[in-house]
């Protein structure tokens, strides 16, 4: 994450020495968009090695990142995070962990230090990788169904439409009727069906770090948990799929977006390992992975924005491309569409005399297994080959 407020080592000897940790030098974090990060190397560490990751949260109010750590903490032991450290307190008889601060103030800001996980951010994800990060995320889901009510524990969703609004008014005809589609048929979903509880929503391979020694990548880490919010796990689940799933071309090759239903599909089948989806939640997946893209073409959007309001600039400062979310959001809502265009037909043999139209392949396959499948044959055609 970007570095936007500056530190003395003064004051992060101060901060440090509050969590119990010799401080010897901050290295500054550059990735990401939101907080000031730096890995933070103690007196004990050698070399260029360092033990903690100190974060100063530039927009999250303080009672939300206390949120946070209780959210670690109860995902600690069953997936590899990064629990925060608790505040030293004066008071030495204060061991009870109800009694324990993780977070320090600074100018109405949160501070927190955690410790460093080993391993790598991935540069390409692999099958294997996505089945993988698909069942870490069903237990993410399934293990913080234990803080209820799941609203205490969560942050406020973004007020994503408010945001579209603003930028709906300055972009392009085609784009604007592109996000304007897109949110209308997300708000056709039975979204009242759809499971919800406390959710990452921010799960991309660059908030992983994986073991990718000996020709095999295992996960070691999962990484910020500053967007935990109540919200459909489906939702959750498309938007790690729309990073784990997709290959950014580099600028040298014109930031080519290449969605990959091969790693998708591998994906599902590592969540559904240990949470199957349920009917509603396979059929909202084609739309959510639209909605999923809106939402970070949105965010990207509004970081230019924000940057370019608080006049905020310099090398240190990093803005990824809205266009690549909205090439992606084109690819799935083209998928969307077809599929809503297409119908599956069951026909006889072997005069080809239509028996059923069923609107998916697997309404299809079941009436012919029903009836008997060696008589039946199944065919997909569009609403205008039909008609």
């Amino acid at each position: 994450m970007s570095v936007y407020t500056q530190l003395t080592d003064d004051q992060f000897a101060a901060f440090c020495q509050s969590f119990g940790v010799s401080f010897a030098r901050a290295i500054p974090i550059t990735q990401g968009i939101k907080n000031s990060n730096w890995f933070i190397q103690t007196t004990d560490d050698v070399d260029d090695t360092y033990s903690y990751v100190f974060t100063l949260f530039e927009e999250r109010p303080p009672a939300d990142i206390e949120k946070m750590a209780v959210i670690l903490n109860q995902l600690n032991g069953k997936l590899p995070v990064a629990a925060p450290l608790a505040v030293v307190e004066s008071n030495s008889s204060q061991t009870d962990g109800d009694d324990k601060r993780y977070v320090i103030h600074y100018e109405d800001k949160a501070i927190t230090l955690v410790p460093c996980l080993a391993g790598s951010h991935p540069d390409q994800t692999t099958q294997a990788m996505c089945h993988d990060i698909g069942a870490a995320l069903a237990m993410l889901h399934e293990t913080l169904q234990a803080l209820q009510p799941s609203e205490q524990y969560g942050v406020p969703l973004y007020p994503w439409a408010d945001v579209r609004d603003r930028e709906m008014q300055f972009m392009p005809g085609d784009e604007a009727k592109l996000m304007s589609d897109i949110w209308r048929s997300y708000s056709e979903l039975p979204l009242a069906t759809l499971p919800k509880g406390l959710c990452h929503l921010d799960m991309f391979a660059d908030n992983t770090l994986w073991n990718l020694q000996k020709g095999e990548a295992r996960l070691t880490g999962l990484l910020d948990f500053t967007e935990v919010s109540v919200e459909h796990y489906v939702m959750d689940i498309a938007i790690t799929i729309n990073d784990f799933c997709t290959t950014w071309g580099v600028a040298e090759q014109g930031e080519s977006v290449n969605f990959d239903r091969s790693k998708m599909a591998a994906f599902l089948q590592g969540y559904e390992s240990i949470r199957p989806l349920n009917s509603d939640e396979k059929r909202a997946l084609p739309v959510m992975l639209a909605k999923a893209a809106v939402i970070f073409w949105l965010l990207r959007l509004n970081v230019i924005h924000y940057n370019r309001t608080e006049g905020r600039t310099g090398d240190n400062i990093m803005v990824k491309n809205p266009d690549l979310m909205k090439r992606l959001a084109a690819y799935h809502w083209a998928h969307v569409e077809k599929s809503q265009n297409t119908v599956f037909v069951l026909l006889s043999k072997p005069d080809n005399q239509i028996v059923g139209v069923f609107s998916s392949i697997t309404q299809a396959e079941q009436a012919q297994e029903t009836l008997n499948s060696s008589k039946f044959a199944i065919k997909e055609y569009t609403l205008d080959q039909l008609s």
